[in-house]
């Protein structure tokens, strides 16, 4: 688990109709993707082409507004564009020009979610693809986002994501990479890979402040609900939905009237959601009466005793701390570390946590939250120099506004 990620200022708000397309596009461009790719055997071919008809769609129903049966309108369109594609790539025509012209309903799409869209999931997370083209070919096939917004989330121009994107697509013909989902013998490392990926997305979006960085947080709740939906027994898609909606609950308190990051202590918990807080630990009692316990689970049962702390000094950090322990004997990794160490903090003090900091320094040379962490336990240990000069490496390192900003205050108050 990455520290509480730094959420941007959201003032960027969707058009309702811009909103109700989204919704949209989500619901039906994997099962588009899934269907074409099903019939092709062509993942670039269906992929392609659905983006395309995304594209179209979004200028033609801004224009003239959302058809009576989107998904079919969407699901033709592809299908056209496909068929354009197969008489510039192959000789593959008749076999496209003989497909059913009737488009496929929503209530047909609704049917066959469950079999479509997680294999085109579990395929798209491959381990034999790189984190970053599993990311993106993720929120391009199964979620629907153009190159455009995927770029933007991502702080990247968008040539260097569309060429991201293609060497992936070209990885998936080159390795021969399936679209099934695994035997049950290897789902649980390949459905880890999966809620990684969706855990990642969720991030980049939360620590993103434009429209496309709400949107990408959106569409990763999304995700864990579709897949937790369709694997019921799977403890960890608890887990993650859990843990996603406690972060979504505190959405509305993270920044005041004028945009500027309110941290968690400070927080006005009476904004806090507490329908999500609710329904996120009905998600993890799910998830803990399955009996397979997991890191997921673990990150959602620490983000629990934060949202149903009644205050900052009620905060039970023996038990969160209790649960970093068993949360290293699944991952041991230098960021859960890291956080460890910030929880020992409130119970053990700067010096202590500050040691454990240092353990990790070399391997979190580069994590700006690193060097954050460590100026925050020098200036409560008196070392001011050491924490400034934290603080300036931390800045340096990061490329988020809200977490920019914040640490630019700190430095004009004299470093700490």
């Amino acid at each position: 688990m990455c520290p509480e990620p730094v959420e941007g200022h959201r003032t960027d708000q969707p058009s309702a109709e811009d909103a109700a397309l989204a919704r949209i596009v989500r619901r039906e461009a994997g099962l588009i993707v899934a269907q074409l790719q099903r019939r092709l055997g062509n993942f670039d071919i269906a992929e392609e082409a659905v983006q395309e008809a995304i594209v179209i769609a979004l200028r033609t129903w801004r224009r003239d507004g959302i058809p009576v049966n989107p998904g079919g309108w969407l699901s033709l369109a592809a299908r056209r564009r496909a068929i354009d594609l197969l008489r510039k790539r192959s000789r593959e025509v008749p076999l496209a020009d003989e497909w059913d012209a009737d488009p496929t309903t929503s209530a047909m799409a609704a049917q066959r979610s469950g079999d479509e869209r997680l294999p085109m999931l579990f395929g798209c997370c491959h381990p034999a693809l790189s984190v970053e083209a599993r990311l993106a070919l993720t929120l391009r096939a199964v979620v629907g986002m153009t190159t455009q917004q995927i770029a933007s989330a991502f702080l990247v121009p968008e040539a260097t994501m569309a060429q991201r994107l293609v060497r992936a697509k070209r990885k998936i013909t080159t390795a021969g990479i399936p679209f099934t989902i695994p035997a049950a013998a290897d789902l649980a490392p390949r459905l880890d890979d999966v809620l990684t990926v969706i855990y990642l997305s969720y991030n980049a979006g939360y620590l993103e402040p434009s429209a496309s960085g709400r949107e990408l947080s959106d569409d990763a709740i999304w995700l864990a609900e579709l897949v937790t939906r369709a694997m019921p027994d799977q403890a960890e898609a608890w887990g993650l939905l859990a843990l996603l909606t406690f972060l979504s609950s505190r959405t509305q308190s993270r920044f005041d009237d004028q945009g500027r990051l309110v941290l968690l202590e400070d927080q006005d918990r009476d904004r806090w959601d507490e329908v999500a807080i609710s329904r996120a630990d009905g998600y993890l009692s799910t998830a803990a009466a399955l009996g397979q316990p997991g890191r997921f689970q673990l990150q959602a049962a620490i983000a629990g005793c934060h949202a149903n702390a009644k205050s900052w000094d009620e905060t039970d950090w023996l038990q969160i701390l209790t649960l970093y322990d068993l949360l290293l004997r699944f991952d041991s990794s230098p960021v859960i570390r890291l956080n460890h160490a910030i929880a020992l903090n409130h119970l053990r003090g700067p010096e202590a946590a500050l040691a454990e900091v240092d353990q990790v320094a070399a391997r979190l040379s580069g994590y700006h939250l690193l060097h954050a962490t460590r100026a925050q336990l020098l200036t409560a240990l008196g070392d001011h120099a050491a924490a400034r000069a934290a603080n300036e490496r931390a800045l340096a390192l990061t490329h988020n506004p809200a977490e920019q900003y914040l640490l630019r205050s700190r430095l004009m108050n004299g470093g700490e």
